[in-house]
């Protein structure tokens, strides 16, 4: 014969199992918001990469920003996949592009003594890519950045210090779109 706390709490006693096994499968499902998908991924029988040095079709061409961003676009593709970088033409993807704009703009303005300044400069870039793979009809998309600096600093000195940080950040997001689907 059972005890009479078991006798009284039958119900207690059946579902307690039932509710450990939820407790432990809850954390491990998902709401089916996020998820991971073959787009974006590298296929199996893809090999090699070819990176072209991006051109510059800017009005404003600063030499430094195509040779380094096309580098470090190669060196994170070598580094982070397991494509190996390549000249030939026959790449199974094949990576090229350009940079479409280059330009400043003031974006903030104070005022003293009735006098209007500006205060902030914006440079913007945009990178044209176009991407084929295995020899397909390419895959085409912009990449922009924005880039603050003070007024007071010269085009040629904000440049100067931006560069690594425009270089990094558009190379991110160009390899992010092309592997990661962002």
């Amino acid at each position: 014969m059972l005890p009479p706390f078991i006798r009284k709490n039958k119900l207690l006693l059946l579902a307690a199992p039932l509710f450990y096994v939820l407790l432990l499968t809850f954390p491990f499902s998902s709401c089916g918001i996020y998820g991971f998908s073959e787009k974006g991924q590298i296929t199996d029988s893809a090999r090699t990469v070819k990176v072209t040095t991006f051109e510059n079709k800017a009005p404003y061409v600063n030499p430094q920003v195509s040779p380094a961003m096309s580098d470090r676009l190669r060196q994170k593709i070598v580094s982070q996949t397991k494509l190996t970088n390549t000249n030939n033409e026959n790449a199974d993807y094949n990576i090229t592009g350009y940079i479409a704009d280059y330009s400043v703009a003031t974006t903030g303005v104070t005022s003293s003594n009735g006098q209007q300044q500006s205060s902030l400069n914006r440079l913007t870039v945009r990178v044209h890519v176009s991407l084929s793979k295995f020899g397909n009809q390419p895959e085409e998309f912009d990449v922009s950045r924005s880039f603050d600096f003070a007024a007071s600093q010269s085009l040629q000195a904000a440049e100067s210090s931006l560069l690594d940080e425009m270089v990094r950040n558009l190379t991110d997001e160009i390899f992010n779109h092309i592997f990661s689907n962002w």
